[in-house]
């Protein structure tokens, strides 16, 4: 498909940022302006969305440049710029525009569910805007790039080669436990190196946060955080009762299948680079060589789903809309981030060559389609949804994809293994998740912590949420400090519950799948196409499940993992 940007309607077509005082006469006109009638209101929301979406767009291919060489000064300095700069200047304004949208006498005719939505959202940021806090929030930012910075240095030398993390992660997968061991310790004294540092960063983090929720006359950075992320379906009980029910059904199950594998492998105990190798001595999944060769492949598998889905890929091809490959001084992780004016996505990913990196590819994957599904909405709120739809998105298209993984794996024991892999992982992270999502709930109802005190409660959930399989004599630290890898902490706080709640969804598009492939994907392709004009239950409805977290879901979906990975042995 040929996508070319939309004509502006108010915001110049050479628009250039530079500096505050390039952006601040389009606030000053949109603030000015006389509104008369209801259709000059929607005329005036409709500019004040466009340039909502240019400058989410500037600020994105700042990031996005950034994070594909976080050693490239000039493209860091033009980030910092436009967070330390540029966007705290935009707040007070932006606050007067919501104040003149919820002030307008007219906006109490928009009664279609998406403005209703919208306005609740309006609303959120008008009751969190605090002046003292554009400052703090800044300085939050750029600890956050000063976290990608410390990460994305992390390289160790390994036969004479100097590699990534993710690039080392293969190693971790090698029948030859020497060479695990051999590659763990160097990646254990690497980061060791960066303990301190990244420790001081979230301290100040920590700090930062409960000054921001203070100042907004909140008691703590969670409840502030709750309200700010627009969690308008769901609440903190529902986030202990998700800790609860995976501790309850997921963990027993993860831990049998954790006993199997050291059974094969004949040990008492794993090691911690013991956990990601094949116990049957099987040499890692090579699905791939190149990042383009996963990106073909990727756009082949998704053609075999629907021809929707690979030619959105085929498109963001055609643009240069991907950095897949891992590479010196590139940040962790993965992404793909929304452009909101041209319509088109970015996908960021650090590909090495393993068959994790084929589950980022349709992950990501899977977050682009939505972007497209949702370009041609009218206003840019609806095309920015809460991440409890985005993550169905992706997750769905891991699981949904994995009938045609022969493109990747060809038809053996390979397909069937990279197929189990990944629903044990499903099985494996979702505790994650909740240790994760519990830490942070105890890291700020608690901002007054020492250090001591946060490793003791991070110990204490790795029991809770853990096998207890893994001997860490002479990995101590590692164990200690093994939340650093989780950037959301450091960048995203409390964004990561969402991929259990979405998890949950995801596997119930794949239920559907299973059962009629088609029905299940145009399901599937309404609810996303629904951006955020409907709440989180309807959307899910429409994709054909449920936003349900219980314990009894819980419980019958995880069955439905156990009979599927019986099915792959």
């Amino acid at each position: 498909m040929k996508i070319e940007r939309k004509p502006r309607i108010f915001v110049a077509e050479d628009f250039k940022i530079e500096k505050w005082e390039d952006i601040k006469p389009y606030f000053d006109i949109l603030l000015d302006e006389e509104i008369s009638s209801l259709e000059q209101f929607k005329k005036w929301l409709a500019k004040n969305s466009e340039l909502e979406a240019v400058l989410e767009e500037d600020m994105a291919w700042r990031y996005i440049k950034m994070t594909i060489d976080t050693s490239d000064e000039g493209a860091s300095a033009r980030y910092t710029t436009f967070v330390t700069e540029i966007n705290p200047k935009m707040a007070e304004p932006s606050n007067l525009l919501n104040k003149k949208l919820i002030e307008s006498p007219f906006k109490d005719q928009l009664t279609d569910e998406a403005d209703l939505i919208y306005l609740k959202k309006v609303q959120t940021a008008i009751d969190l805007f605090c002046e003292e806090n554009i400052p703090l929030q800044s300085k939050s930012q750029t600890l956050g790039q000063e976290y990608s910075g410390v990460i994305g240095a992390q390289l160790i030398t390994y036969n004479g080669k100097e590699i990534t993390s993710q690039q080392a992660a293969k190693y971790l997968k090698d029948p030859d436990r020497a060479i695990r061991k051999e590659v763990y310790d160097l990646l254990v004294e690497r980061k060791g190196q960066d303990h301190d540092k990244l420790e001081e960063i979230f301290d100040e983090l920590v700090s930062l946060r409960h000054q921001i929720a203070t100042n907004a006359g909140f008691e703590n950075f969670r409840d502030y955080k709750f309200k700010a992320m627009n969690r308008f379906d769901y609440d903190v009980q529902d986030c202990l009762d998700f800790h609860s029910s995976i501790e309850q059904h997921i963990v027993p199950i993860y831990k049998k299948i954790q006993e199997d594998k050291l059974k094969k492998f004949g040990f008492d105990k794993f090691k911690p680079y013991d956990s990601s190798a094949d116990p049957e001595g099987k040499e890692p999944l090579k699905p791939f060589e190149t990042g383009e060769e996963l990106l073909d492949k990727t756009i082949q598998v998704f053609g075999e789903l629907d021809p929707y889905f690979s030619d959105c890929l085929s498109t963001m091809k055609e643009m240069g809309h991907l950095d897949l490959e891992s590479k010196k001084g590139k940040a962790p992780g993965g992404y793909n981030y929304p452009l909101y004016e041209i319509g088109i996505p970015f996908i960021f990913m650090n590909a090495a060559g393993s068959a994790r990196d084929v589950i980022t590819m349709v992950h990501e994957g899977g977050h682009a389609v939505h972007s497209f599904l949702t370009k041609d909405l009218n206003l840019t709120a609806y095309k920015s949804f809460p991440s409890e739809v985005a993550e169905l998105a992706s997750m769905s298209m891991e699981l949904i994809s994995m009938k045609y993984w022969e493109t990747y794996y060809g038809t053996g024991d390979d397909l069937n293994r990279a197929k189990r892999e990944h629903l044990e992982s499903i099985l494996m992270v979702l505790p994650w998740i909740a240790t994760i999502d519990a830490f942070q709930h105890w890291i700020y109802e608690n901002p007054k912590h020492s250090r001591d005190e946060r490793k003791n409660k991070w110990l204490e959930l790795g029991k809770r949420f853990g096998t207890g399989l893994t001997d860490w004599e002479g990995y101590e630290d590692a164990r200690d400090y093994s939340w650093h890898k989780q950037l959301h902490l450091f960048e995203v706080p409390f964004y990561y519950i969402e991929y259990g709640f979405s998890q949950l969804g995801a596997l119930g598009v794949w239920k559907n799948a299973i059962a009629n492939e088609k029905d299940a994907i145009e399901k599937y392709k309404a609810g996303l196409a629904l951006g955020y004009t409907k709440d989180i239950k309807a959307i899910y409805q429409t994709a054909g499940v449920k936003f349900d977290f219980s314990s009894n879901t819980i419980q019958d979906i995880s069955g439905m993992v156990v009979e599927q990975l019986a099915q792959l042995k």
